[in-house]
């Protein structure tokens, strides 16, 4: 048997999404820049993925950038955004829960002069509209939050935030990484006041190396790639036509089922929660997002507890797979005031739409046999 509850991490390729990925590569393998017919023949598998995202976003075609994933998105959105509004102010808030992608590009930016506030949050990982309040500043230029966090699933109030924050200066520009959120939940980022919008392929059953950033049309941003000029001079490079049409064809997918796909990782995910909470030692640091759990396992380390799932043929993380290269505490653990011995004890289940409750339960079962065994060989 083989459950995987790793799709925080990545997701399987639908069978559609690689039918027209294979296209692309038989048939449509033309450089779309090119003014011939295969060029042609590539362009307009581009221009199906740029019409399918801006529709289910409710904006302009134009203000998609399509980038090689959620990593490149944040980097575009958070470098180009404060290097074009520089002269404006240099002051960026952001939280202490964000991915390394949002994290280390800010770093950089601090090194450049620029000055980086990192908000607070409660114990559910949401933000502290408080503390936002507080720091906003006239030297203020850009607002970097999740829409749901990769780790514990918390889901940030997107739409208050922005409200906000362009109630004090409309001039400040709010970003938004939504690579856990796009695929699962609606987002009309013009609407609700969101300036940029970050998105990955391969979270939502399309391809690695697949990204999208939507802009607004009237946010400054200058490009952090220099070439050939495509994707409108703001990401110079030959287009992955094969990788964007997947992601197309993904996002079509996901938001055609959306609420059938959300009410069914709702159900498996309650089911995981009932189960693995009845048990001794276990605490539920889960947020509000329907896709994404997150326990700690009292006694027992979570690397420890992974590798014996695994052997049961259950794959889950022990926090978000970007940083399993860099080991180390989760700072989104810290930040929701988990307790000390627990940080090191957490595990993340993640769903996609193909998961049921018949292996929740089976995961529940396996838990209830592993930990009093593990805590035992711990305690030795």
């Amino acid at each position: 048997m083989e459950i995987y509850l790793d799709n925080a991490a990545t997701t399987k390729i639908l069978p559609e999404v690689k039918e027209i990925m294979l296209e692309t590569m038989d048939d449509a393998y033309g450089n779309p820049s090119s003014l011939h017919r295969k060029g042609v023949e590539a362009e307009k598998y581009i221009r199906y993925a740029r019409d399918t995202i801006s529709k289910q976003l409710k904006c302009d075609p134009r203000e998609i950038t399509f980038t090689s994933g959620g990593t490149e998105s944040n980097n575009l959105a958070l470098i180009g955004i404060a290097m074009a509004n520089r002269r404006a102010g240099n002051h960026i808030i952001t939280t202490g829960i964000e991915h390394a992608s949002v994290y280390n590009p800010l770093l950089y930016l601090e090194e450049q002069g620029f000055r980086i506030t990192f908000l607070k949050v409660d114990s559910y990982g949401r933000v502290d509209m408080d503390h936002l309040k507080e720091v906003l500043d006239e030297e203020t230029i850009l607002v970097s939050t999740m829409a749901v966090n990769n780790e514990i699933g918390a889901v940030e109030p997107i739409e208050e935030i922005a409200k906000v924050i362009k109630a004090y200066n409309p001039d400040i520009v709010y970003h938004v990484d939504a690579v856990q959120a796009f695929g699962k939940q609606v987002i009309y980022p013009k609407r609700i006041g969101v300036d940029a919008m970050s998105m990955s392929g391969h979270k939502i059953h399309g391809p690695k190396g697949s990204g999208a950033l939507f802009i607004n049309s009237r946010t400054k941003i200058k490009p952090i790639l220099y070439g050939g000029g495509q994707e409108k001079g703001i990401r110079s490079g030959t287009e992955n036509t094969t990788a964007i049409a997947g992601m197309g064809k993904a996002c079509e997918i996901m938001y055609r089922d959306l609420e059938k796909n959300t009410e069914r990782m709702r159900r498996v995910k309650q089911t995981l929660i009932d189960g693995a909470t009845a048990l001794e030692g276990v605490t539920d640091n889960s947020g509000a997002a329907p896709h994404i759990a997150s326990f700690s396992f009292q006694g027992v380390r979570s690397e420890v507890l992974l590798h014996a799932l695994e052997e049961r043929g259950i794959y889950v993380s022990s926090g978000s797979a970007c940083s399993s290269n860099h080991p180390a505490v989760s700072g989104v653990l810290k930040a929701i005031g988990l307790e000390k011995e627990l940080l090191e004890s957490t595990l993340r289940f993640s769903f996609c739409e193909q998961n049921t409750e018949e292996e929740a339960k089976y995961v529940v079962r396996t838990l209830e046999e592993l930990l009093p065994m593990l805590r035992r060989f711990t305690r030795k």
